[in-house]
């Protein structure tokens, strides 16, 4: 038998795979997306982004940290979490995900694939599953078959106390201690997460300082909250050996022996490219499984594309659609969305919640760029009082010689809402100006951008001053 033609093959139905497949069917392409996994969704929705997210809220509420502030009340809603407690949202939310999926896929008449792929030919996938094999034939193919966890083999992963960010989801006990290994992204969450919940964690990073990609102040900030909810962050070390015995016990580098009941592995992601025959296909990909594409994300092969985690840096779920987006209007040449935005927001979901977007001090430092910088804080802020936030703040970077805004920088709670404020400043190319024109809702967090913009403007004044420049 023939096999079936298609405009489109997308391998992977995560947010890269959904939106890169509804994206050539609006313009009318034929799209058949292939799914291994028995669910739709990828890690954004099974392992990853959402679950994640759903875990971090749901200890806020069992916790009762979100009204730490509320004079006389007392809001300890649970003596003793279950797993139950802790996982019972998560799978809601996921399976929610999953069904809008599902319903977005059919309104937009892409045939849907049950099994693993493989290339026969540069045009031709093998669909196998329980079932059989079955062929089809694409025009275009987009790789959108995302990430995993990199298990380092040093750690025991068939021991069921020690997880990746995959694993960690099948739980099946609240420990007392855990040992977090990196203190990038996803271990800083995870660690708040547990520990807001009672759990002692301890942290251990190779460099000297949790999530070297945000702006230095933050992390500072982010370190001390941490450990405020009762982290213990070890810096400049690394895990040495590890004895799963009847007691778990960690060697560092350093000589330092921990004993925790349970261990998470952070340790970065691999590209989902194993066994895809990627290789005979002449399409480039690094040490980590990772697929090389031009500016078009465009494979080494043309009519191959590939987008979302599979590609690297900067994986987040938001730019996965994006990319995926314009793979597909390049692809199909459909006259519209040409770019990913130059600017893109980073939302770090820890405990306070962190977030930037544009330049960082580093950044600007490093490329000679003279700035100022303005900030404003919740503590001196009512709805930063109402919620009972007195760490959190905002930090504009403006360019010196005209107020143009550069980067913007935030810890606090909403910080990852907030963020679009000024990231879409941003993209416009605003200056100051924006900020202390507009009026804002009375009481809201959203009045920081104005008086961080105030501050700045001071700053700038009294720099001008002592250099004797006149203020305009």
């Amino acid at each position: 038998m023939d096999p079936q033609k298609y405009d489109l093959i997308v391998i992977g139905s995560g947010p890269a795979g959904e939106k890169g497949a509804a994206q050539a069917a609006y313009f009318g392409k034929s799209v058949a997306l292939i799914e291994k996994e028995a669910v739709v969704g990828g890690a954004a929705a099974n392992t990853g982004t959402l679950p994640s997210k759903t875990l971090r809220e749901t200890a806020l509420v069992l916790s009762g940290f979100r009204n730490r502030d509320l004079s006389g009340v007392n809001v300890s809603l649970k003596q003793q979490v279950t797993i139950r407690d802790f996982l019972v949202h998560e799978q809601h939310v996921t399976q929610d995900e999953r069904l809008r999926i599902l319903t977005n896929l059919a309104r937009h008449k892409v045939d849907s694939y049950r099994g693993t792929a493989s290339f026969v030919s540069p045009n031709t996938i093998a669909v196998t599953s329980s079932e059989g094999t079955t062929q089809l034939e694409g025009s275009v193919i987009l790789l959108a078959v995302g990430s995993c966890p990199f298990r380092p083999p040093i750690f025991p992963f068939h021991d069921s106390r020690v997880w990746d960010s995959d694993t960690i989801l099948r739980l099946d006990f609240m420990p007392k201690s855990m040992l977090v290994v990196g203190g990038g992204v996803i271990g800083c969450e995870y660690a708040c997460t547990f520990a807001i919940l009672g759990v002692d964690v301890t942290v251990v990073e190779q460099r000297g300082r949790v999530i070297g990609s945000i702006d230095a102040e933050i992390a500072a900030t982010l370190q001390s909250e941490m450990e405020a909810l009762g982290v213990k962050l070890i810096f400049n070390d690394c895990v040495d050996s590890v004895d799963a015995g009847e007691e778990i016990e960690v060697r560092l580098k350093s000589g330092t022996v921990l004993k925790p009941e349970s261990i998470l592995v952070s340790s970065g992601r691999s590209g989902n490219t194993k066994n895809l025959g990627l290789e005979g296909l002449g399409v480039a990909i690094d040490g980590r499984g990772l697929v090389k594409v031009n500016e078009h994300f465009q494979t080494t092969v043309p009519h191959v594309y590939a987008a979302g985690d599979v590609i690297g840096s900067p994986a987040l779920a938001s730019t996965a659609m994006e990319q995926a987006r314009v793979a597909m209007v390049h692809a199909f040449n459909l006259g519209y969305k040409r770019d990913v935005a130059n600017i893109l927001p980073y939302g770090i979901y820890t405990i306070p919640e962190c977030s930037m977007a544009g330049a960082t001090e580093d950044a600007l430092k490093k490329d000679g760029v003279r700035y100022v910088v303005g900030r404003a804080t919740y503590a001196s802020n009512a709805r930063g009082h109402i919620i009972g936030d007195s760490k959190g703040f905002l930090k504009l970077l403006f360019r010196f010689d005209d107020m143009k805004l550069l980067g913007v920088h935030m810890i606090g709670e909403l910080a990852t809402e907030l963020i679009h404020v000024g990231l879409t400043a941003l993209l416009l190319n605003q200056t100051s100006e924006i900020f202390i024109d507009a009026c804002y809702n009375y009481p809201t967090l959203t009045e920081l951008y104005k008086y961080a913009t105030y501050d700045a403007l001071g700053r700038r004044a009294v720099e001008l001053k002592n250099e004797g420049a006149p203020l305009a």
